[in-house]
């Protein structure tokens, strides 16, 4: 069975060390959907949403990218990261937006916390600026797409579903 990183021999919870570790560029992959319902349906197609709030694409790319580069506030045992690239993506697929983060650094720890930060904050930051139009939004399938750079590399296709 495999141990918790995580957690030590006498079951405590602590950060890893990664002072022996070699830096490598790392990378990940994470992606969060954001379900409407059908009356608005019609909108998502239409492209960018805007409410009295704002844009609400663009104002959940700068949210996710501010979460993405936070993470370690948020996660405790998270070290903290200069990210050298954040990318957030929007995209309608029929009745959903699909959000993707796509984050990367030199370091001796992976990325994927941020990029699930990042993707998982866009997503409610979409639910926040459209709950004036409805409340029957589901965020859905928060997951890692892939990372690289680390111990073991991960790759699943986004078309997947678990």
């Amino acid at each position: 069975m495999p141990a918790l990183t995580h957690v030590d021999k006498a079951g405590r919870p602590g950060m890893v060390d990664v002072g022996e570790k070699a830096v490598t560029r790392r990378t990940a992959v994470a992606e969060s959907r954001v379900w409407f319902p059908d009356h608005l349906a019609e909108t998502l197609r239409a492209g960018e949403i805007h409410t009295r709030k704002g844009p609400v694409f663009q104002t959940a790319i700068i949210a996710g990218t501010m979460a993405a580069k936070r993470t370690h506030e948020l996660i405790p045992f998270c070290h903290p990261l200069g990210l050298e690239r954040c990318k957030i993506t929007l995209e309608t697929e029929g009745q959903e937006v699909v959000i993707r983060c796509e984050v990367a650094v030199s370091h001796k720890t992976g990325v994927e916390m941020e990029a699930l930060t990042g993707a998982s904050v866009a997503a409610l930051t979409v639910y926040d600026m459209c709950k004036a139009l409805t409340h029957e939004m589901i965020i859905q399938q928060t997951r890692l797409l892939s990372k690289s750079g680390g111990k073991r590399d991960f790759n699943t296709e986004p078309t997947e579903t678990p």
